[in-house]
Protein backbone atom coordinates (compact mmCIF):
# COMPACT_ATOMS: atom_id res chain seq x y z
CA UNK A 1 0.00 0.00 0.00
CA UNK A 2 1.09 3.53 -0.94
CA UNK A 3 0.29 6.34 1.13
CA UNK A 4 0.26 9.97 -0.19
CA UNK A 5 -0.51 12.87 2.13
CA UNK A 6 -1.93 16.00 0.12
CA UNK A 7 -2.44 19.35 1.76
CA UNK A 8 -2.69 22.39 0.31
CA UNK A 9 -3.36 26.34 0.87
CA UNK A 10 -1.21 27.20 4.34
CA UNK A 11 -0.44 30.60 3.54
CA UNK A 12 2.02 31.12 5.70
CA UNK A 13 2.24 33.84 7.97
CA UNK A 14 2.27 36.24 9.84
CA UNK A 15 2.91 38.86 6.72
CA UNK A 16 6.21 39.83 6.82
CA UNK A 17 6.87 43.72 6.57
CA UNK A 18 6.68 45.07 3.04
CA UNK A 19 8.37 48.31 1.14
CA UNK A 20 6.15 50.99 -0.25
CA UNK A 21 7.63 49.63 -3.74
CA UNK A 22 6.45 46.48 -3.16
CA UNK A 23 2.74 47.48 -2.56
CA UNK A 24 2.76 49.51 -5.95
CA UNK A 25 0.79 46.59 -7.60
CA UNK A 26 -2.40 44.07 -6.45
CA UNK A 27 -0.12 43.54 -3.65
CA UNK A 28 -1.42 46.34 -2.11
CA UNK A 29 -5.10 44.94 -1.75
CA UNK A 30 -3.55 41.29 -0.62
CA UNK A 31 -1.77 43.37 2.24
CA UNK A 32 -4.87 44.75 3.35
CA UNK A 33 -6.62 41.38 3.04
CA UNK A 34 -4.29 39.81 5.34
CA UNK A 35 -4.39 42.76 7.90
CA UNK A 36 -8.36 42.88 7.67
CA UNK A 37 -9.36 38.99 7.12
CA UNK A 38 -6.62 36.31 7.02
CA UNK A 39 -4.50 37.67 9.71
CA UNK A 40 -6.94 37.93 12.11
CA UNK A 41 -7.80 34.68 13.10
CA UNK A 42 -8.81 32.82 9.34
CA UNK A 43 -5.38 31.78 8.76
CA UNK A 44 -3.44 30.23 12.02
CA UNK A 45 0.13 29.61 11.90
CA UNK A 46 -0.65 26.90 14.73
CA UNK A 47 -3.22 25.12 13.43
CA UNK A 48 -0.91 24.95 10.69
CA UNK A 49 1.55 23.51 12.97
CA UNK A 50 -0.62 20.87 14.07
CA UNK A 51 -1.01 19.57 10.71
CA UNK A 52 2.17 19.16 9.93
CA UNK A 53 2.96 17.23 13.39
CA UNK A 54 -0.51 15.16 12.66
CA UNK A 55 0.86 14.74 8.71
CA UNK A 56 4.55 13.52 10.61
CA UNK A 57 2.56 11.40 13.13
CA UNK A 58 1.33 9.08 10.51
CA UNK A 59 4.07 8.67 8.59
CA UNK A 60 2.62 8.72 4.53
CA UNK A 61 4.99 7.57 2.13
CA UNK A 62 4.90 10.77 0.33
CA UNK A 63 3.34 14.23 0.68
CA UNK A 64 1.66 16.21 -2.07
CA UNK A 65 1.28 19.72 -1.91
CA UNK A 66 -1.06 21.91 -4.59
CA UNK A 67 -0.71 25.34 -4.11
CA UNK A 68 -0.79 28.80 -2.34
CA UNK A 69 1.71 28.48 0.08
CA UNK A 70 2.34 32.21 0.40
CA UNK A 71 0.03 35.64 0.23
CA UNK A 72 1.11 38.27 -1.94
CA UNK A 73 4.55 36.11 -3.05
CA UNK A 74 7.14 38.71 -1.48
CA UNK A 75 10.56 37.85 -1.84
CA UNK A 76 10.53 36.94 2.37
CA UNK A 77 7.84 34.77 1.77
CA UNK A 78 8.92 32.49 -0.89
CA UNK A 79 12.19 32.49 1.09
CA UNK A 80 9.96 31.70 4.33
CA UNK A 81 8.20 28.95 2.61
CA UNK A 82 11.21 27.32 1.08
CA UNK A 83 12.28 26.47 4.70
CA UNK A 84 9.02 25.37 5.46
CA UNK A 85 8.65 22.97 2.89
CA UNK A 86 12.19 21.10 4.00
CA UNK A 87 10.56 21.08 7.35
CA UNK A 88 7.91 18.40 5.45
CA UNK A 89 10.18 16.66 4.28
CA UNK A 90 13.49 15.72 1.68
CA UNK A 91 12.61 17.12 -1.82
CA UNK A 92 12.76 13.27 -2.86
CA UNK A 93 9.36 12.77 -0.39
CA UNK A 94 7.78 16.03 -1.21
CA UNK A 95 5.98 17.18 -4.19
CA UNK A 96 4.66 20.88 -4.80
CA UNK A 97 2.52 22.61 -7.68
CA UNK A 98 2.30 26.63 -7.37
CA UNK A 99 -1.19 28.26 -6.79
CA UNK A 100 -2.50 31.67 -7.74
CA UNK A 101 -1.37 33.49 -4.90
CA UNK A 102 2.38 32.01 -5.71
CA UNK A 103 2.26 34.05 -8.93
CA UNK A 104 0.80 37.39 -7.66
CA UNK A 105 2.22 39.33 -9.55
CA UNK A 106 4.30 39.20 -13.03
CA UNK A 107 7.48 37.47 -12.37
CA UNK A 108 6.61 35.91 -8.75
CA UNK A 109 6.13 32.63 -9.87
CA UNK A 110 9.63 32.49 -12.00
CA UNK A 111 11.11 33.67 -8.40
CA UNK A 112 8.99 30.92 -6.68
CA UNK A 113 9.94 28.22 -9.07
CA UNK A 114 13.61 28.63 -9.00
CA UNK A 115 13.61 28.85 -5.28
CA UNK A 116 11.51 26.10 -4.36
CA UNK A 117 12.54 24.27 -7.90
CA UNK A 118 13.75 21.13 -5.99
CA UNK A 119 9.87 20.12 -5.04
CA UNK A 120 8.87 21.07 -8.45
CA UNK A 121 10.74 18.28 -10.58
CA UNK A 122 10.52 14.96 -11.98
CA UNK A 123 12.64 12.17 -11.80
CA UNK A 124 14.84 13.28 -14.59
CA UNK A 125 14.76 13.97 -18.40
CA UNK A 126 12.62 12.95 -20.94
CA UNK A 127 9.03 12.58 -21.09
CA UNK A 128 8.80 10.62 -18.36
CA UNK A 129 10.26 12.88 -15.58
CA UNK A 130 10.72 16.64 -16.61
CA UNK A 131 9.41 18.18 -18.87
CA UNK A 132 11.29 19.88 -21.89
CA UNK A 133 13.47 22.66 -21.69
CA UNK A 134 11.71 25.50 -21.35
CA UNK A 135 8.79 24.27 -20.03
CA UNK A 136 8.50 23.36 -16.11
CA UNK A 137 5.33 21.55 -15.91
CA UNK A 138 3.60 18.92 -16.42
CA UNK A 139 6.91 16.62 -14.38
CA UNK A 140 6.28 13.30 -13.27
CA UNK A 141 7.76 11.32 -10.44
CA UNK A 142 7.78 7.81 -10.21
CA UNK A 143 7.03 6.46 -5.97
CA UNK A 144 7.18 2.61 -5.79
CA UNK A 145 3.85 1.95 -8.07
CA UNK A 146 2.40 5.40 -8.28
CA UNK A 147 3.21 8.28 -11.28
CA UNK A 148 2.90 11.23 -9.36
CA UNK A 149 1.95 14.69 -12.10
CA UNK A 150 2.31 17.64 -11.19
CA UNK A 151 0.58 20.55 -13.44
CA UNK A 152 0.75 24.28 -12.94
CA UNK A 153 -2.42 26.36 -13.18
CA UNK A 154 -0.99 29.27 -11.11
CA UNK A 155 -0.76 32.65 -13.48
CA UNK A 156 -0.36 36.53 -12.48
CA UNK A 157 -3.73 37.93 -12.57
CA UNK A 158 -5.48 40.95 -12.49
CA UNK A 159 -7.24 43.09 -8.91
CA UNK A 160 -9.73 40.91 -7.13
CA UNK A 161 -9.31 38.12 -9.55
CA UNK A 162 -7.44 34.73 -8.96
CA UNK A 163 -8.13 32.78 -12.22
CA UNK A 164 -5.92 29.56 -13.20
CA UNK A 165 -4.75 28.60 -16.65
CA UNK A 166 -4.37 25.34 -18.09
CA UNK A 167 -3.00 25.77 -21.54
CA UNK A 168 -2.82 23.65 -24.81
CA UNK A 169 0.68 22.35 -24.39
CA UNK A 170 0.57 21.28 -21.24
CA UNK A 171 -2.22 19.33 -22.25
CA UNK A 172 -0.55 17.76 -24.63
CA UNK A 173 1.98 16.66 -22.57
CA UNK A 174 -0.07 15.43 -19.86
CA UNK A 175 -1.69 13.28 -21.85
CA UNK A 176 1.57 11.82 -23.57
CA UNK A 177 2.82 11.25 -19.37
CA UNK A 178 -0.63 10.01 -18.50
CA UNK A 179 -0.35 7.26 -21.41
CA UNK A 180 2.91 6.20 -21.26
CA UNK A 181 2.53 5.93 -17.07
CA UNK A 182 -1.01 3.89 -17.59
CA UNK A 183 1.47 1.79 -20.32
CA UNK A 184 4.03 1.34 -17.30
CA UNK A 185 0.88 -0.26 -15.15
CA UNK A 186 1.10 2.65 -12.66
CA UNK A 187 -1.81 4.70 -10.50
CA UNK A 188 -1.23 8.14 -11.97
CA UNK A 189 -2.36 10.93 -9.84
CA UNK A 190 -2.31 14.59 -11.03
CA UNK A 191 -1.97 17.28 -8.60
CA UNK A 192 -3.02 20.98 -9.62
CA UNK A 193 -3.92 24.14 -7.51
CA UNK A 194 -7.51 25.30 -9.32
CA UNK A 195 -10.02 22.53 -8.94
CA UNK A 196 -10.79 21.32 -13.16
CA UNK A 197 -14.48 20.73 -12.43
CA UNK A 198 -17.32 23.31 -13.36
CA UNK A 199 -19.04 25.32 -10.76
CA UNK A 200 -16.19 24.80 -8.16
CA UNK A 201 -15.61 28.25 -7.47
CA UNK A 202 -17.01 31.75 -8.49
CA UNK A 203 -16.20 33.09 -12.08
CA UNK A 204 -12.93 35.51 -10.77
CA UNK A 205 -11.80 31.60 -9.48
CA UNK A 206 -12.24 29.17 -12.01
CA UNK A 207 -9.92 27.61 -13.97
CA UNK A 208 -9.58 28.70 -17.79
CA UNK A 209 -8.64 25.53 -19.69
CA UNK A 210 -10.84 23.40 -17.68
CA UNK A 211 -12.44 21.64 -20.72
CA UNK A 212 -8.70 21.44 -21.70
CA UNK A 213 -7.29 19.66 -18.81
CA UNK A 214 -10.87 17.21 -18.86
CA UNK A 215 -10.14 16.42 -22.45
CA UNK A 216 -6.37 15.36 -21.49
CA UNK A 217 -7.98 12.62 -18.79
CA UNK A 218 -10.59 11.46 -20.86
CA UNK A 219 -8.27 10.74 -23.88
CA UNK A 220 -5.53 9.15 -21.51
CA UNK A 221 -6.77 8.34 -18.19
CA UNK A 222 -5.78 8.52 -14.58
CA UNK A 223 -6.96 7.48 -11.14
CA UNK A 224 -7.02 10.34 -8.65
CA UNK A 225 -6.62 14.00 -9.34
CA UNK A 226 -5.96 16.41 -6.07
CA UNK A 227 -6.57 20.02 -6.07
CA UNK A 228 -6.66 23.09 -3.73
CA UNK A 229 -7.66 26.26 -3.55
CA UNK A 230 -11.31 26.31 -2.55
CA UNK A 231 -10.50 25.49 1.16
CA UNK A 232 -13.04 23.05 0.85
CA UNK A 233 -13.29 19.57 1.42
CA UNK A 234 -14.85 17.80 -1.83
CA UNK A 235 -15.24 15.30 -3.81
CA UNK A 236 -16.36 15.20 -7.31
CA UNK A 237 -16.12 12.96 -10.99
CA UNK A 238 -14.76 13.98 -13.89
CA UNK A 239 -14.77 11.33 -17.63
CA UNK A 240 -11.49 8.84 -18.01
CA UNK A 241 -10.97 6.76 -20.45
CA UNK A 242 -11.97 3.63 -18.91
CA UNK A 243 -13.58 4.42 -15.76
CA UNK A 244 -14.85 8.12 -13.69
CA UNK A 245 -11.90 9.81 -12.42
CA UNK A 246 -12.26 11.39 -8.33
CA UNK A 247 -10.87 14.60 -7.96
CA UNK A 248 -10.67 15.73 -4.45
CA UNK A 249 -10.40 19.05 -3.07
CA UNK A 250 -8.98 19.81 0.50
CA UNK A 251 -9.47 22.39 3.39
CA UNK A 252 -7.00 25.04 4.20
CA UNK A 253 -4.00 23.58 6.25
CA UNK A 254 -4.05 26.66 8.06
CA UNK A 255 -7.48 27.53 8.77
CA UNK A 256 -8.30 28.58 12.65
CA UNK A 257 -11.67 26.07 13.54
CA UNK A 258 -14.38 27.76 14.87
CA UNK A 259 -16.87 26.55 17.40
CA UNK A 260 -19.52 25.99 14.29
CA UNK A 261 -16.64 24.93 11.36
CA UNK A 262 -13.89 22.74 10.52
CA UNK A 263 -10.40 24.12 10.83
CA UNK A 264 -7.46 23.19 8.98
CA UNK A 265 -7.18 20.06 7.50
CA UNK A 266 -5.54 17.53 5.08
CA UNK A 267 -6.20 13.88 3.21
CA UNK A 268 -4.29 10.63 3.92
CA UNK A 269 -4.88 9.05 0.66
CA UNK A 270 -4.44 5.08 0.64
CA UNK A 271 -3.33 2.84 -2.95
CA UNK A 272 -3.64 -0.50 -3.07
CA UNK A 273 -4.24 -2.90 -5.58
CA UNK A 274 -2.81 -3.39 -9.20
CA UNK A 275 -3.16 -2.31 -12.98
CA UNK A 276 -6.87 -1.86 -13.65
CA UNK A 277 -7.86 -2.72 -9.83
CA UNK A 278 -6.70 0.06 -7.92
CA UNK A 279 -8.47 0.86 -5.09
CA UNK A 280 -8.30 4.07 -3.18
CA UNK A 281 -9.56 5.46 0.04
CA UNK A 282 -9.71 9.42 1.25
CA UNK A 283 -8.86 9.88 5.05
CA UNK A 284 -9.91 13.35 6.40
CA UNK A 285 -7.94 14.75 9.03
CA UNK A 286 -7.93 17.61 10.56
CA UNK A 287 -9.59 19.98 13.19
CA UNK A 288 -13.84 19.23 13.43
CA UNK A 289 -15.95 22.24 14.55
CA UNK A 290 -14.64 23.35 17.88
CA UNK A 291 -11.94 20.59 18.33
CA UNK A 292 -8.57 21.70 19.77
CA UNK A 293 -6.48 19.65 17.87
CA UNK A 294 -6.31 17.52 14.57
CA UNK A 295 -8.12 13.68 14.40
CA UNK A 296 -9.40 11.63 11.83
CA UNK A 297 -12.91 13.56 10.67
CA UNK A 298 -14.10 10.58 8.04
CA UNK A 299 -12.90 7.96 5.57
CA UNK A 300 -14.32 6.12 2.43
CA UNK A 301 -13.39 4.33 -0.51
CA UNK A 302 -13.49 6.19 -3.76
CA UNK A 303 -15.71 4.20 -5.54
CA UNK A 304 -16.87 5.18 -8.80
CA UNK A 305 -20.16 6.52 -9.81
CA UNK A 306 -22.44 4.90 -12.60
CA UNK A 307 -22.23 8.32 -14.54
CA UNK A 308 -20.62 11.09 -14.08
CA UNK A 309 -22.61 13.89 -13.81
CA UNK A 310 -22.98 16.85 -16.32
Amino acid sequence: MFRLAHLSDPHLGPMPPAALADLASKRALGYLNWHLNRGRGKIDADALDRIVADVRAQAPDHVAVTGDLVNIALASEIDRAAHWLAGLGNARDVSLVPGNHDAYVPGALARAGNRWAQFLKGDGPGLMGDAPAGRAFPYLRRRQDVAIIGTSSAVATGPFMATGRFDAHQALLLEQMLVHAGRDGLCRVVLIHHPPVRGATGWPARLIGQARFQAAIAAAGAELVLHGHTHRSSLNWIAGRDRPVPVVGVPSAAASPTLDKRGGGWNLIEIDGEPGDWRISRIERGFAAGAQSPHEIARACLVPPARVPA
